[in-house]
């Protein structure tokens, strides 16, 4: 039979009975068809479980009489022939240490070494190993050698992103191809517009992997690429994708954009994992995207029992940390109530806290579970694991306790021993926008004549530290900064830079937030001073009349 038909005839087939009923009418047949029968029996039989059937498979007389010619004439099939067999047996779960694989494997090997094999039989020697347990990487290093030699241009898509695949294994192992990968970056720059979302995942998961932090051009091309594949990606690729986003310190608005169409239409059938993943790339690039949260939301509160621990906090961190309440808010916060009564004791510590903690910051109280966050024997677990009790987790500790002090007076359980209370909270550096700080108080020294009426960076006795503070007697006239008698209110400017909200957005992150409601509780008039309603504040005097509005307000006689 003529190879052409007999492709046509056996892609029509859709059971290993007949293909092997279709097999068993044909006389002759070469071993490009008999290894293409091979892999279209593992592509009909074959799923996610493994062989569907593996006895009416492995015990077929036709397949074994196929299996025993592999085995016993390998040395004389044909390059395509043994490479596509030996993939097909792989994916079949044949045992690697069966005398059919060692014989396969030894004879591709065999040609390797003798420099038999094309660059399209290196790429599949080159799979059928990485799809094995435990592949030679000797044998991967001496294809990635013959690799070099060829000529890079030639190759197809599926042949780069096979070779990526090696290099991952073996520059792990020690060796170095650097020189390879530069070349292999910029050809594959030329192509990103032919990859298909497979291929696009794979490589970008390439490059974190292979610390490819110089490939910039490549990278960016990716991302971009990568944007009109989002209603493609199986889940594991998109989380290639979105770790390759964290891992480079990308961000691209249409990929947002993107995911905010693509979430709320796939969210009940997307893995948990997937789920998750995304939610970690919005908390972590300060995204706020209310179409995504709202959607995971709706998905938690159906199939939370579907998640891990990890999962959990995942999906539900973000929400404290970017200060957003959905609108299934008290079924979703039930949900976990009710996840944290069941599986309170599979959460790891660190785990546990950073939840607890963004439950607090956008006023869930967890009091329930405060007795056992704040004993004894939990906190011995958090110092057993790391990052122990650092500043970061005593930080939090702290919050979780000030918060229940101030908001949740009804409480009467144990209470947050004073060593592992921070003395201060200190945030992040970048959180305060030195810049806007300077023409705030350059503003206020504008509209208060001296100096010594407000002071700035001033720490409190209740951890926090107020951007500026202003004194007020009872009257309600300004007092010196330095005075400490006769002070009847304090004001506490917050100064908000672009790093203390959500990215390309006006909504406080859920530190910042928690912490101006603490301050109001704490007796301070908080008034806030937004980047985006000074940005456009021309010069001094303007900052002077803008500041005047909102510290005082109902004051006259104030003369800028």
């Amino acid at each position: 039979i003529d190879e052409q038909l007999f492709f046509k005839k056996l892609n029509s087939l859709c059971t290993s009975k007949e293909i092997f009923d279709f097999l068993s009418s044909l006389e002759v047949m070469s071993d490009t068809m008999a290894s293409g029968a091979l892999q279209r029996i593992s592509e009909v039989e074959v799923d996610d479980n493994g062989l569907k059937n593996p006895e009416g498979v492995l015990e077929n007389e036709v397949f074994r009489a196929l299996c025993f010619q592999f085995e016993f004439e390998s040395s004389k099939l044909s390059n395509t022939g043994l490479l596509n067999a030996l993939q097909a047996l792989i994916k079949l779960r044949i045992d690697p240490q069966s005398t059919l694989m060692a014989s396969l494997l030894s004879e591709g090997e065999g040609r390797l070494g003798k420099g038999q094999l094309t660059v399209k039989n290196l790429c599949a020697l080159g799979e059928s190993l990485l799809e094995l347990e435990c592949p030679s990487c000797a044998t991967l290093g001496q294809i990635v050698n013959h690799m070099q030699e060829k000529d890079i241009e030639k190759w197809s898509p599926r042949e780069m992103v096979m070779v990526y695949k090696i290099l991952q294994v073996t520059v792990r192992e020690g060796e170095q191809y650097q020189d390879l990968l530069n070349r292999m970056n910029s050809v594959t720059l030329t192509i990103v517009s032919q990859l298909n979302p497979e291929f696009t995942s794979v490589i970008l998961n390439s490059l974190v992997v292979l610390h490819q932090t110089r490939a910039v051009p490549l990278v960016t091309a990716l991302c971009r690429h990568s944007v009109k594949h989002i209603p493609y990606f199986t889940g594991d690729e998109l989380v290639n994708v979105l770790e390759a986003f964290l891992y480079f310190g990308h961000r691209e608005q249409m990929f947002t954009e993107a995911l905010e169409t693509h979430v709320p239409e796939a969210i009940f059938t997307m893995h948990p994992q997937t789920v998750s993943k995304v939610m970690h790339y919005c908390c972590r690039k300060m995204i706020l995207s209310k179409p995504i949260f709202d959607a995971v939301a709706e998905a938690f509160i159906s199939n939370a029992d579907r998640f891990t621990t990890d999962q959990i906090a995942e999906s539900i961190v973000p929400f404290g940390t970017l200060n957003y309440l959905p609108p299934s808010a008290p079924s979703l916060f039930r949900k976990l109530e009710t996840i944290l009564y069941t599986r309170f004791r599979h959460f790891q510590p660190h785990t546990l806290l950073n939840l607890l903690h963004s439950c607090v910051l956008i006023q869930r109280y967890p009091v329930n579970f405060l007795p056992k966050i704040f004993s004894p024997y939990f906190l011995q677990q958090l110092q057993a694991q790391p990052p122990g009790l650092d500043r970061i987790v005593t930080a939090q500790l702290t919050r979780i306790f000030l918060t229940v002090t101030l908001e949740c007076p009804f409480y009467e359980g144990p209470k947050l021993l004073p060593k592992y209370q921070v003395k201060a909270f200190l945030m992040p550096h970048s959180t305060l926008d030195v810049h806007l700080l300077k023409r705030v108080k350059t503003g206020l020294l504008y509209l208060l004549k001296k100096r010594i009426y407000f002071s700035s960076e001033v720490s409190t006795p209740y951890f926090y530290t107020v951007d500026i503070e202003i004194k007020l007697d009872e009257e309600g006239f300004v007092l010196p900064a330095t005075q400490s008698e006769e002070v009847h209110s304090r004001i506490a400017l917050c100064v908000d830079g672009q790093n203390r909200f959500c990215i390309n957005s006006h909504n406080l992150l859920g530190e910042e937030a928690i912490k101006q409601r603490h301050l109001q509780l704490l007796g301070y008039e908080v008034v806030q001073i937004p980047f985006f309603e000074v940005e456009n504040l021309q010069n001094c005097r303007k900052m002077a009349e803008y500041l005047h509005k909102k510290i005082f307000p109902h004051t006259y006689g104030l003369s800028c």
